[in-house]
């Protein structure tokens, strides 16, 4: 106990003051409250998803036959598939508002920027249906052999389309790239208001119009260095901020988060801050899901194409992962503690907490446990705590990895869904039943601390009542 509270001082000391201050940094704050804005688009977009890629072919061939699948395709490329445009109007304009400014023109322009930096294009369809055609033709191969063609056939092919927007740079290939701008965009935006940036008119003007005029140099500043950047790269690089941001910070760090090594550290992570009473989901959840989020993206996108695999790149380690395996039934997986309490527990401590916690650990919440029991700076009981979420981390990775169940289909589901029911919308019925054997792992490790921690409180308990009695 002693060394563990000379451990415990030394993290609180060392460790959680330069975390915490990360943590509560504007910048932080802002991606994290503003991501929150493109939950229900993804939640109702995820629900269009399973509808237009319904996995029992009957079905899925009359909702193609009627015309249903195209229009549920539809809602959700518009929800769920524009994932960034969400992203990039929250966070600028939580920014914003926490800086006491109005935040919707800032959310705005931070829009207008986004769309501004990149290029408004997308490959031309005739090349794409030569490279996914149903001959032998790969995209490789098209390439290399289009100087064969006719010169206005070459012409035709390599010239993309333009005047558009291409969407997969406003979904979750765009969200590293959204992360910055609207970031940027409410430091500035405010930075320039604090220094009396605007336009202020007569106060006979309505206070509508008056604050379109507040936001205008601003938003002007703004846009204007949004096009020079994408003039920059457009000239110097044929290229727009997204793809290169994309190619040089996103695809490695999403590499990394999708990792054997990442989905242990995220696991072992979540219960690290939480034992020693910081919360382990809200900080971890903030950092990782900058990367799990767009790994959702993308399995969702292979998913809607019919083409959800390891092969085709499809991810291992998504958002939901995180919220639907690492935090099942709450942070450290405590659902086999809960059945101790309930079944085996002699203690009236744990008996009675069991029945409290018994609800919330459906539903994923086990704050009674973690404060309650307590599971925060508890010794006995760190060992399962740290332990169960590596272990389900490290077996649902592999379990994936090696083909046993599929990967997760991009589907959102809310991270207080309960288990196996969680299970089967992000991955089927193969998912679910996994999801169920995770929780018997859950058991069989909480078991043994459990019973050892309920004998000490049972014997304290005991030495209670022997006090009182006297």
């Amino acid at each position: 106990m002693e060394n563990n509270s000379k451990f415990g001082s030394w993290v609180n000391a060392k460790i959680m003051p330069p975390v915490m201050k990360f943590v509560n940094t504007k910048a932080v704050k802002a991606l994290q409250d503003g991501m929150i804005y493109s939950l229900p688009f993804i939640i109702v977009g995820s629900i269009f998803l399973i509808l237009s890629n319904i996995p029992i072919p009957a079905v899925a061939q009359a909702l193609n036959d009627s015309g249903w699948a195209a229009f549920f395709s539809q809602a959700y490329t518009a929800t769920f598939g524009v994932l960034s445009l969400w992203a990039v109007v929250g966070m600028a304009y939580v920014y914003v508002r926490n800086e006491g400014y109005e935040p919707l023109p800032a959310g705005l322009t931070s829009l207008s920027a986004f769309l501004l930096i990149q290029l408004m294009q997308t490959d031309n369809p005739l090349k794409t249906a030569m490279a996914n055609g149903t001959g032998n033709l790969s995209a490789k191969a098209v390439t290399a052999n289009i100087d064969k063609l006719p010169h206005a056939l070459q012409t035709l092919v390599n010239n993309p389309v333009t005047g558009v927007f291409n969407v997969t740079w406003l979904g979750g290939q765009g969200m590293v790239g959204a992360i910055i701008v609207g970031l940027l965009t409410g430091w500035a935006y405010s930075g320039m208001l604090k220094k009396g940036w605007k336009i202020t008119l007569p106060e006979q003007v309505p206070s509508s119009v008056a604050k379109q005029f507040t936001a205008m140099i601003p938003a002007g500043v703004i846009l204007g260095v949004a096009m020079l950047v994408y003039a920059g790269f457009k000239t110097f690089m044929n290229t727009d901020l997204l793809q290169y941001v994309y190619t040089l910070l996103e695809m490695p760090m999403q590499g990394l988060s999708d990792s054997l090594f990442g989905a242990i550290i995220i696991g072992f992570a979540v219960s690290f801050f939480w034992f020693f009473g910081v919360h382990g989901g809200l900080i971890v959840g903030t950092i990782a899901g900058v990367f799990l989020m767009p790994n959702t993206a993308a399995n969702a996108a292979l998913y809607h194409a019919g083409k959800l695999s390891l092969a085709n790149g499809a991810h291992i380690v998504t958002n939901e992962f995180y919220n639907n395996f690492i935090n099942l039934t709450g942070s450290g997986i405590t659902i086999g503690l809960v059945i101790f309490t309930l079944f085996a527990a002699k203690s009236t401590q744990m008996k009675t907490l069991g029945k409290i916690e018994l609800v919330p650990a459906i539903f994923n919440i086990n704050e009674p446990f973690l404060f309650g029991l307590p599971l925060v700076m508890n010794p006995f009981l760190a060992i399962p705590f740290f332990l169960t979420p590596v272990v389900i981390a490290l077996t649902t990775y592999l379990v994936i990895y090696f083909g046993i169940v599929p990967p997760l289909n991009g589907v959102a589901a809310p991270w207080t869904t309960p288990a196996i029911i969680s299970g089967f919308f992000i991955g089927g019925w193969k998912m679910a039943i996994w999801q169920a054997c995770t929780l018997v792992i859950s058991i069989l490790i909480y078991f043994p601390f459990a019973k050892k921690y309920d004998q000490i409180l049972v014997k304290q308990e005991a030495e209670k009542m022997a006090e009182e009695a006297k």
